[in-house]
C-alpha cells in the first residue's frame, strides 16, 4: 500500500513511470482497482481511470506490482481517522456545484431584501432638517471641530458654518486660505465655513452649536459666551472627557454653566479620527439624546453618504464610554511602548472594556451601549491605532519619558491624562474596582512606573471571570 503513496502518485495527478522503467508510455497505464485496508467489504476497491490503454492486472485480493514502484511495499499505513466512517459517502461534482448554487442565491436574495429594505427606508426619510437650518456654530478650532465644520458645510452650500476659534492667525488663514493653518493646512475648507473671535458674531441665529472645547476648559468658556446663547439653541457635544473636579460629564457641564437646566442637549460620539473625516472616509458615529425628536432632528443635519449617524437615548452610556475609552487608550499605548506583545495588548484592553462597563452599568448606563460605536467601536479605534493622541502618550510613557516633557511636545489635548483621575474617584463613588485605568491613573501622577504597574496587575488574584 505505501508504494501507492510516493509523491509520484497523487490520486489527483496522472502517473508517470520512473525514469528506471521501460515502461515510460503514459498509455501504458489504463485502470488500477487498488484494495484499500480496513474497508468493512471483502470486495471493496477504489478504481483509478486514467484514460489510457494499458492497465495493471489485479484481482479482488491482489495487486500487480508495476516496474515503478518498489516490489516490497511497506506495511499499511494506519487511517488519519482512528474511527473511520464505515460507510462513506462520496459527493460528486455536480451534487457540490448544486450545493454552491443554492447557498449563492439564498446570499443574493437576502442581499437584495437588504437593497430594497434600504431604498424604502430612504425614500422615507426626511430631510427637512437640513433644509430648515441656515445657520451652524462651531465651538471650537481644533482638529475634530474643523473637520465636522468642514462636514456640515459640505451638507448645504447656502448654509453658513461659523467658528469660534481664539487665535487670531486660524482665524484669519480659514477666512483667507480657507484651510485651518494649524491642523489641516492641506486641506481646502468649504468656502461657507467662516471664522471668528467674536462670541456675539458666531452665535447670533445660529440654528445649532457644534461644542468642541476640551473638557476642562469647558465651563469658563461657556461661563464667558452665556449672554449670546440662546436658551432653546441645541449644544451638540463633541467633547470626550470627564472634569477633574467636580466628575461632571458634558451633559451637566454645559447646563450648569449656561445656567440653563433646560438648555437641549445632545452628545455625539463613536470611532472618528479627523483626519479621515476630512478626507471623507467612511465613518459611522452615534448621537445621544433624551428627546427622541432631537437626536432624530441632528441625525437628518449631520448624516451624509459617508458619514452613518445611529441614534441613542442613552446619554450616561454614551458619554462614559467616551471619556473613559481615553484613559484606556493611554494603558494600550504603555503595552505597546514597554514592547509586551500582542497577547497582553489583547488581555489588557478586554480587561478595560469590562471595568467600563461596570462603571457605565453602576451609573444607569445600558450594557448595550458599552459594545455599540461610542463603546466598543470608538475603544478599538483609540487604542489600536497610531493616530490617537492618547495612545501616543501612552507609547511614550512606556518607552520611559516623563509626561511633562510630553505633554509640553503636543499641540493638541489628551483628554485622558486629565480624566483618568476623576475615573478613579467616580469608581469610588460607586463602589468599582479598575485595575487597569486605577494603574494609568497611578502612572500619570507619577506615583508608580509603567514596570511596577504591569507587575502588580499580574499578580491580583485569579478571579472568575465577570
Amino acid at each position: 500500500m505505501a508504494a501507492f503513496l510516493e509523491p509520484q502518485l497523487l490520486f489527483s495527478n496522472p502517473i508517470f513511470a520512473s525514469k528506471a522503467s521501460n515502461t515510460t508510455d503514459p498509455h501504458h497505464i489504463h485502470n488500477l482497482k487498488l484494495k484499500l485496508p480496513n474497508f468493512p467489504s471483502k470486495n471493496s476497491a477504489l478504481v483509478f481511470n486514467l484514460n489510457s490503454s494499458a492497465s495493471f492486472a489485479t484481482c479482488n485480493n491482489t495487486v500487480t506490482t508495476p516496474c515503478c514502484v518498489a516490489s516490497n511495499p511497506s506495511p499499511s499505513l494506519p487511517p488519519d481517522d482512528p474511527n473511520p466512517n464505515p460507510n462513506p459517502v462520496a459527493v460528486t461534482a455536480p451534487e457540490r456545484t448544486r450545493e454552491g448554487r443554492d447557498r449563492r442565491k439564498i446570499v443574493k436574495v437576502a442581499w437584495e431584501k437588504l437593497v430594497r429594505w434600504s431604498r424604502s427606508w430612504r425614500s422615507k426619510t426626511k430631510t427637512d432638517v437640513l433644509e430648515r437650518t441656515n445657520k451652524v456654530v462651531v465651538l471650537g478650532g481644533g482638529s475634530f471641530g474643523t473637520a465636522m465644520a468642514a462636514h456640515v458645510a459640505n451638507r448645504k452650500s447656502q448654509l453658513e458654518v461659523y467658528m469660534l476659534v481664539r487665535d487670531p492667525v486660524v482665524c484669519q488663514s480659514i477666512n483667507q486660505e480657507h484651510c485651518n493653518c494649524r491642523y489641516f493646512p492641506q486641506h481646502k475648507l468649504p468656502e461657507n465655513v467662516i471664522a471668528t473671535t467674536d462670541a456675539k458674531t458666531a452665535l447670533l441665529g445660529a440654528d445649532y452649536c457644534l461644542h468642541a472645547v476640551p473638557v476642562q476648559f469647558s465651563s469658563t468658556f461657556l461661563e464667558g459666551i452665556v449672554d449670546y446663547v440662546d436658551p432653546g439653541l441645541p449644544f451638540i457635544s463633541l467633547s470626550k472627557g470627564l472634569e477633574l473636579n467636580t466628575l461632571r460629564m458634558m451633559s451637566q457641564i454645559i447646563p450648569q454653566a449656561l445656567r440653563n437646566s433646560r438648555q437641549p442637549f445632545i452628545a455625539l460620539s463613536g470611532p472618528s479620527f479627523a483626519l479621515e473625516l476630512m478626507n471623507k472616509l467612511p465613518t459611522a458615529m452615534v448621537v445621544a439624546s433624551k428627546e427622541k425628536k432631537l437626536a432624530n432632528a441632528v441625525q437628518q443635519l449631520l448624516a451624509s453618504n459617508h458619514l452613518r449617524i445611529s441614534t441613542s437615548s442613552d446619554v450616561t452610556g454614551v458619554e462614559i464610554a467616551g471619556a473613559l475609552k481615553n484613559v484606556l487608550a493611554i494603558a494600550a499605548g504603555i503595552v505597546e511602548g514597554m514592547d509586551l506583545g500582542n497577547n497582553s495588548m489583547a488581555a489588557l484592553v478586554a480587561q478595560g472594556c469590562s471595568e467600563i462597563r461596570w462603571l457605565a452599568t453602576k451609573m444607569g448606563a445600558k450594557p448595550m451601549t458599552i459594545t455599540g460605536l461610542s463603546g466598543t467601536g470608538d475603544i478599538m479605534l483609540t487604542c489600536f491605532v497610531n493616530l490617537s493622541r492618547n495612545r501616543t502618550v501612552g507609547v511614550r510613557l512606556g518607552s520611559g519619558e516623563k509626561l511633562d516633557d510630553i505633554l509640553s511636545s503636543m499641540n493638541q489635548v489628551a483628554e485622558g491624562v486629565s480624566t483618568a483621575g476623576a475615573v478613579i474617584a467616580l469608581a469610588q463613588k460607586y463602589n468599582v474596582k479598575m485595575p487597569v485605568l486605577t494603574a494609568v491613573a497611578r502612572i500619570i501622577d507619577n506615583e508608580l512606573t509603567p514596570k511596577k504597574a504591569v507587575l502588580e496587575l499580574m499578580s491580583l488574584p485569579q478571579v472568575e471571570e465577570v
